[in-house]
């Protein structure tokens, strides 16, 4: 019996370090380039493929691009890596889902050769249900892949007249959906769902962080950030 309970603890120290290997270890070739000072250095291209939300939509029809994530992700980055010259590059866009952002994939995301591709769907993805976008993500993340491109998911940042606690909810079935393909591929996953469910279940309300129902402000902005910066730390 001690035997087994052993066992059982290796397997649990070792199952919880690759979890949490995963962050830190993932862009490690990334961070390796972004360390690195002129002449030895290089751009390094991060591409956030998505929608509104990606593409800074506030109050619609209002574009706050500065204060979205993925300006926010550029503006963290520079503090943590001021040698580095980093190109963010935004090819969301505001209303769009993962069938139409797959069909442009190759041509209008692949094109800027990113070191690291952000794909951030799912609020939208509510329409065409799970499994349609769990076709398109993985599709996106395959050619990504074959290009040996390090992919980031992201799950859906909160809307104010979903609920977040209960597990049938759209939203939550899309996350929990794109938690099982960064699962199977390896890849990273910048879970922003859990982190507004969080705050949800901590204070009861999650208005502070949005710009209007399904659109999060800057404060909800930098939560999104957050997220992503544990993968460059």
């Amino acid at each position: 019996m001690k035997k087994r309970i052993l066992l059982c603890t290796a397997f649990l120290v070792v199952f919880l370090g690759t979890v949490v290997a995963q962050v830190p270890d993932y862009l490690g070739a990334v961070k390796a380039e972004l360390q690195k000072k002129w002449p030895a250095n290089r751009t390094i291209n991060l591409v956030f493929h998505g929608h509104s939300v990606p593409s800074g939509y506030f109050r619609t029809p209002e574009v706050h691009t500065l204060e979205a994530y993925p300006q926010l992700v550029l503006r963290h980055l520079k503090e943590l890596y001021p040698y580095a010259v980093i190109n963010v590059i935004t090819t969301s866009i505001g209303g769009e889902n993962s069938t139409q952002g797959a069909a442009r994939f190759k041509k209008e995301v692949l094109t800027h050769r990113p070191d690291v591709l952000f794909i951030d769907y799912a609020l939208n993805d509510r329409k065409i249900g799970p499994e349609q976008s769990g076709r398109n993500i993985e599709k996106m993340v395959r050619m990504a892949l074959r290009r040996k491109i390090k992919v980031i998911l992201l799950t859906p940042s909160a809307d104010e007249t979903e609920s977040l606690v209960a597990a049938d909810a759209p939203l939550a079935q899309l996350a929990e959906r794109l938690r099982g393909l960064a699962k199977k591929y390896d890849i990273g996953l910048a879970d922003s769902y859990a982190r507004f469910k969080q705050i949800k279940e901590e204070k009861g309300d999650i208005h502070p962080y949005m710009a209007q129902s399904n659109h999060p402000n800057q404060l909800g902005h930098e939560l999104i950030a957050g997220e992503i910066l544990k993968y460059f730390r």
